[in-house]
């Protein structure tokens, strides 16, 4: 089905995630729409590529149990692991990549389709602490294209990593350009 809308639409489906990759952090923006879900988990299905979506482990119970595991949700248990001490997203997300030999995790940093100038930043450090890539998904609705098109290996150095993420959302079209912003503050 997804095949069919992109020929339809004259939409081409850019991967440069290399087959070697089993484990990264794929984040998807920009975020202006709702069409933007639609191409790119459409993009991720003709791509072949199994993502999954972290959520909180209490939606992993009836009567939502079935659909969030058929759409590739992953439980988070943030209760701490000794007694009085926080355990926070980002621990327990970048742990999720230790008990697997392959995780593919989508994260949408925007958080909403309204316009932010200030980008969740989670992404990075789960990535930083899994050891593991950033891959760079997109939608682009003046170039008719959508897919991953750039590998990103954090190296510690927060400022620089983000302006090559910045950087590279700046060269992006999204539906609603005035929804949309880079983090002006990392760009």
């Amino acid at each position: 089905m997804f095949k069919l809308l992109f020929k339809l639409g004259k939409w081409e489906i850019v991967s440069y995630l290399p087959s070697t990759i089993k484990k990264c952090v794929i984040v998807g923006a920009p975020h202006t729409s709702n069409w933007d879900f639609v191409y790119g988990m459409g993009a991720l299905q003709v791509m072949k590529l199994r993502t999954r979506f972290t959520i909180k482990k209490e939606w992993i119970r009836f009567p939502f149990k079935r659909i969030m595991n058929a759409l590739g949700a992953l439980p988070i248990d943030r209760t701490a692991i000794k007694t009085g001490e926080k355990r926070g997203s980002v621990d327990a997300i970048a742990d999720l990549f230790t008990t697997r030999d392959e995780l593919l995790l989508l994260v949408t940093p925007e958080g909403t389709r309204a316009k932010m100038e200030k980008w969740k930043t989670g992404f990075y450090y789960i990535a930083l602490k899994a050891k593991v890539p950033i891959a760079l998904g997109f939608v682009d609705y003046k170039k008719r294209t959508c897919g991953i098109d750039k590998i990103i290996y954090p190296t510690g150095d927060f400022k620089a990593d983000m302006k090559l993420v910045m950087d590279f959302y700046k060269t992006i079209t999204p539906k609603n350009p005035q929804n949309f912003s880079v983090d002006v503050e990392l760009a």
